[in-house]
């Protein structure tokens, strides 16, 4: 019986994630596009024009690879503000979260956002 739950609490949580990851191509279609999806990565890119905005949206934990250079501001669900100055090429972690963005720069800024899925471990 206790396999059994474990089993379906992975799932869930495998749904969950799988839900999250595509949280932002729904709500944000217009900046978020699938680039490349499998069993272990989901590959996203990622374009925000000068000085626009997001709604809130999810994201799983991954890594963004900046394409371009940027001022990016992230602000989470609960109004806590980072600001992100992007240099071409740098690739940062991320945990899953949630939260708005807004380009506050003059240029478009681009980067390819790789969401690690996670897997059950045999």
């Amino acid at each position: 019986m206790t396999t059994k739950l474990n089993c379906l609490m992975m799932f869930f949580c495998m749904t969950v994630i799988g839900a999250f990851s595509q949280e932002a191509m729904k709500v944000e279609p217009k900046h978020y596009k699938l680039a490349f999806e499998n069993e272990n990565v989901q590959v996203v890119d990622v374009h925000y024009g000068p000085h626009e905005k997001s709604g809130m949206h999810d994201h799983p934990g991954g890594v963004v690879v900046y394409i371009t250079g940027g001022h990016i501001k992230f602000t989470d669900q609960d109004g806590n503000v980072k600001e992100v100055y992007a240099k071409p090429g740098e690739s940062r972690m991320f945990p899953p979260f949630k939260h708005k963005v807004e380009n506050l720069g003059d240029k478009p800024f681009d980067a390819v956002y790789v969401g690690l899925k996670n897997k059950a471990k045999e």
